[in-house]
């Protein structure tokens, strides 16, 4: 008896549906343990005791020979620093042992506002640490306000690298009923705030990474966690099957934020899904096996002569914006 073959345009959407049942339940599982976890990071975080160098300590490290920043993580809408338990734990595991997490209020209604704060808790890390330069990660609209900070209040002078996690750069439609709060309402794709992102950023010196994955019920549509700007030095890293609360929590995610910050390409080793139709040009269909694939879709960013930062050595000028495919 001869066997009918499956029609392949049906098996598309079974394989979409069926990751997005799986993507729903492990943002459901991740949400049930947060729920545990979330009275944990009620409290700020207080400095560690020893993070402030000695004044010998400093005149005796030079710029290059300091191997790694601090980093600061910043947690996303009614959320607090529980959120980055795991990320943290991979960071100070792999050598970064100055990790710290801002809690800005749950009450917090404008993006400026938090983005002040934001610019003077970096202020005093970079004081007590005797680090001229940061690392920012941010979850959701921790992402967006540090992005704020960077491009609109100077910060790109404080950080080096901002990588984000699931954040609405070009703004989301997502829970409409949730409008009534006023920073939603700055998440959203008309917002003042959006449009001020929008705006020129010439010469700004942060680098910047964004995670967004294809199945983050949180972003509509999905492609505008992507930084699409044409002065920003961004790269843009696609997460296959992953939600929006599991971004940062997920040991290949983990991976990636760690090659972010060293510069290093964003390679996690994952298995590799079934690409859906219709992506366009933000996920070009491959069929190299276990792989981080990339498109060659660039930002338009004039080219400069490379950066000489004050705490290592000059950044290479990147006209590219890179999308890597992770499962």
């Amino acid at each position: 008896m001869r066997a009918i073959p499956f029609p392949h345009s049906l098996l598309s959407p079974l394989r979409s549906s069926t990751a997005l049942v799986r993507a729903t339940a492990v943002d459901v599982a991740v949400l049930a343990a947060h729920v545990l976890l979330y009275p944990t990071g009620f409290a700020q975080e207080h400095p560690p005791e020893d993070s402030a160098p000695s004044s010998s300590e400093r005149a005796s490290k030079s710029p290059e020979s300091q191997v790694h920043r601090p980093v600061l993580l910043l947690h996303g809408f009614i959320d607090n620093r529980s959120v980055f338990v795991l990320l943290r734990r991979s960071l100070r595991q792999h050598g970064r042992h100055h990790v710290e997490a801002l809690n800005y209020s749950p009450l917090t209604c404008d993006i400026r506002t938090a983005a002040e704060l934001l610019g003077k808790h970096v202020e005093e890390i970079c004081t007590r640490t005797g680090q001229r330069r940061l690392d920012l990660v941010g979850h959701s609209l921790g992402g967006l306000i540090a992005r704020y900070y960077v491009q609109r209040l100077g910060g790109d002078t404080r950080v080096h690298t901002l990588v984000t996690l699931g954040t609405p750069h070009s703004g989301t439609r997502a829970a409409p009923l949730l409008s009534a709060h006023p920073i939603v309402r700055q998440m959203r794709p008309d917002s003042t705030v959006i449009e001020e992102l929008r705006l020129p950023a010439p010469g700004c010196r942060t680098r910047f990474v964004s995670f967004w994955s294809d199945m983050d019920q949180v972003m509509t549509p999905v492609e505008t966690a992507r930084i699409d700007h044409p002065d920003l030095r961004a790269e843009n890293v696609c997460v296959k099957g992953v939600g929006h609360l599991a971004l940062p929590v997920h040991p290949a995610i983990a991976t990636g934020v760690r090659q972010a910050l060293d510069g290093s390409p964003i390679e996690p080793e994952a298995e590799e899904q079934p690409e859906t139709e219709g992506r366009g040009e933000a996920e070009r269909k491959s069929t190299e096996p276990k792989s981080t694939r990339r498109d060659t879709r660039s930002n338009p960013r004039p080219k400069a002569q490379p950066e000489r930062t004050e705490d290592g050595p000059p950044d290479p000028p990147a006209d590219a914006s890179g999308t890597a495919s992770v499962a």
